[in-house]
C-alpha cells in the first residue's frame, strides 16, 4: 500500500511538471512572433544578462535559412534542408553553399568551407567549386553547346540554381579571370580524346569530385601567382562536399569538417554514421599517408606538434601555397612581385622550417558513397566548430527527437523508480524529459537546434537562457578562445522511391 501512495504521488508530480512544460513553451511560441528580427551585428555585442529566452532564439535565427524540394525524382531523394551559421568573431571565415544542378544528369550539391588565416580561400571555393563539379560531370555534348553559346556570344544554359540565405556572400568570385580558368576547364575536357563517358553513374561522379576539387586547387594556385598581394598566401580552407544524386550521396571531404548520418533504428532509437575522416593527426591512416609521401629522413619534422611541419592543423586543404609550391616558386614570386614586399610580412615570406620535398598539403578529397535506405532520416554537414563543442551522437539525437516531435515523449512508459534509485535520480530523470520537451518546442530549423545546444545546453537537454547569453555576448577579441565559426546544414532524406 506505502508502494502504491509513492506511485500515486510519482505521477502526479510528473503530470503537473509536463503541464506546466507545455504551458511554458505555448509561452514562449506566442511571445516569439512580437520582437522584430536584430541586425547582424547584434551576434557581435554584448547580451544583456536580462535578455528573454525569446531574444536569444531570435539572435540565433539571423543567418539560418531553409529550402523544401519539390517530390518527386526530381529531388533526388532529397525533401529540404536547413541551414545556419554563427561567427566566432568580425571575419567569420566560414561559408557554406547549397545548389541545384541544372542540364545533364542533374544533382543536388551542398558545402560547408572552413577557412583559416582570412576568409579568401573559403570565399572563392565556396562560389566556384559547384560550377567545377558540374562542368567535371556534363556530358561532353552540353559542354560543347555551352562553348558554342560563350564562343557566339549568347546566353548558355544555366548550370546552377543557387539556394542562399540574402545576408550569404554573393556573387562570382574572381570575375573574367575565374570565368576564363573555367572555360579552360571544360574546354581541356572537349579536348581529351582518352576521356570515357561510359563510366558507372557511381564512378562518373566520384571522378567529377575528385578532378573538380585538384582542378579547382590548381587554378587558385596559378591565379596566386598574379593575385597574390591582395589574399593572404596563407589564406586556405578545408571543403565538406555533399553530391545527391538518384538517391545516391557521395561526400567529397578535405580537412575536418564533419557529414554525419541520422539513422533510425527498428526501435525507434536514433544512430550516428560518419561518412567523413578528419585529414590530421588524430587519423593514424592520414598521419601514415603524409608520412610515406615523403623521404623517411623527414619523418620527424613532417609533421611536428601534430600539425604539418609544425604550423597547420589540417593535412588537406585548398590554398595556402607556401605549402605546396617548389622553393624556386616561392623565392621567384617574392623577389619577383615587388608590390609583395609591403602587403605580405618577412614571418610569411619566410618558407616553413624543414621545407624540403613539397607539396605537402593535399587537395585530393576522400569520396565516400552511400545509398539513401528508409531508415537513413538527415544528414548534417558542418565544420569543425560544431564537433568540438557535441558528440556525434548528440549531435544525432537532437536533430532525431526535434524531427519526430517533442510530444512523442509523453508517449514514452512512465518513470517507474527501481528499489536504487534516490530522489535526485529521480528528479534528473525528469528534468531530462522536461527538458527535451522545451528544447523541441522552441526551433523549427534543425540548424538553429543545434546551434543553440552547442552553445547553451545545460545538461539536461534544454538551453539554459543565461549560459546562451554568456556564449553569445563574448567580446570579438574572446569569443575566438572559447569557440570556433560554427556552420551547419541538416539535409532531410527520403528514399528516392517513397
Amino acid at each position: 500500500s506505502v508502494l502504491l501512495v509513492l506511485l500515486v504521488l510519482l505521477v502526479s508530480f510528473m503530470y503537473q511538471n509536463c503541464s506546466s512544460c507545455f504551458l511554458s513553451c505555448s509561452k514562449h511560441l506566442a511571445d516569439a512572433v512580437v520582437p522584430a528580427v536584430p541586425p547582424k551585428s547584434v551576434l557581435f555585442s554584448l547580451v544583456p544578462e536580462s535578455t528573454t529566452s525569446v531574444t536569444l532564439i531570435i539572435c540565433c535565427q539571423a543567418n539560418e535559412y531553409s529550402h523544401t524540394f519539390p517530390r518527386g525524382p526530381a529531388s533526388h531523394g532529397v525533401l529540404g534542408f536547413h541551414s545556419n551559421m554563427l561567427p566566432s568573431n568580425h571575419r567569420g571565415e566560414d561559408r557554406r553553399s547549397s545548389a541545384t544542378c541544372l542540364p545533364g544528369r542533374g544533382g543536388v550539391l551542398f558545402g560547408v568551407f572552413d577557412g583559416h588565416a582570412g576568409p579568401a580561400c573559403a570565399h572563392a571555393v565556396s562560389q566556384r567549386l559547384f560550377y567545377y563539379i558540374v562542368v567535371a560531370s556534363l556530358p561532353l555534348r552540353t559542354l560543347a553547346d555551352l562553348d558554342r553559346a560563350v564562343e557566339e556570344d549568347r546566353a548558355g544554359p544555366p548550370l546552377l540554381e543557387w539556394h542562399k540565405h540574402p545576408q550569404d556572400h554573393s556573387g562570382t568570385n574572381g570575375g573574367m579571370s575565374s570565368f576564363h580558368s573555367l572555360r579552360n576547364y571544360w574546354q581541356e575536357r572537349l579536348e581529351d580524346e582518352d576521356e570515357d563517358e561510359d563510366k558507372e553513374d557511381d564512378s562518373r561522379v566520384t571522378s567529377a569530385l575528385v578532378n573538380a576539387f585538384r582542378r579547382l586547387d590548381y587554378d587558385l594556385s596559378v591565379e596566386a601567382q598574379v593575385h597574390l598581394s591582395m589574399s593572404s598566401p596563407r589564406s586556405c580552407s578545408t571543403a565538406c562536399v555533399v553530391h545527391v544524386s538518384n538517391g545516391v550521396l557521395h561526400v567529397a571531404n578535405l580537412g575536418d569538417s564533419r557529414a554525419v548520418l541520422g539513422v533510425q533504428e527498428a526501435d525507434g532509437r536514433w544512430s550516428a554514421t560518419s561518412l567523413t575522416n578528419d585529414h590530421n593527426a588524430q587519423n593514424p591512416d592520414e598521419l601514415q599517408r603524409v608520412l610515406e609521401e615523403h623521404p623517411r629522413l623527414e619523418r620527424r619534422t613532417v609533421v611536428r606538434h601534430d600539425r604539418l611541419l609544425g604550423l597547420l592543423l589540417p593535412f588537406r586543404a585548398f590554398g595556402d601555397v607556401r605549402f605546396k609550391w617548389s622553393t624556386e616558386m616561392l623565392s621567384r614570386v617574392y623577389k619577383t612581385r615587388l608590390d609583395l614586399v609591403s602587403a605580405v610580412s618577412e614571418a610569411v615570406r619566410t618558407l616553413p622550417p624543414h621545407y624540403l620535398t613539397p607539396p605537402y598539403l593535399s587537395a585530393q578529397p576522400e569520396v565516400t558513397r552511400h545509398r539513401i535506405s528508409p531508415a537513413d532520416k538527415f544528414l548534417v554537414l558542418a565544420t569543425d566548430g560544431l564537433w568540438e563543442m557535441m558528440h556525434r551522437q548528440t549531435v544525432v539525437q537532437l536533430v532525431g527527437e526535434q524531427l519526430t516531435g517533442g510530444f512523442r515523449v509523453f508517449l514514452q512508459r512512465p518513470i517507474v523508480p527501481g528499489m536504487g534509485m534516490t530522489l535526485g535520480g529521480l528528479q534528473r530523470l525528469l528534468l531530462d524529459r522536461r527538458g527535451r520537451v522545451l528544447s523541441v518546442l522552441e526551433d523549427q530549423n534543425a540548424a538553429t537546434h543545434l546551434l543553440r545546444h552547442a552553445l547553451g545546453d545545460d545538461g539536461y537537454r534544454a538551453v539554459a537562457p543565461n549560459r546562451l547569453a554568456k556564449m553569445l555576448s563574448l567580446p570579438a577579441d574572446l569569443a575566438r578562445r572559447y569557440r570556433d565559426d560554427i556552420t551547419i546544414t541538416v539535409i532531410h532524406l527520403n528514399e528516392l522511391n517513397t
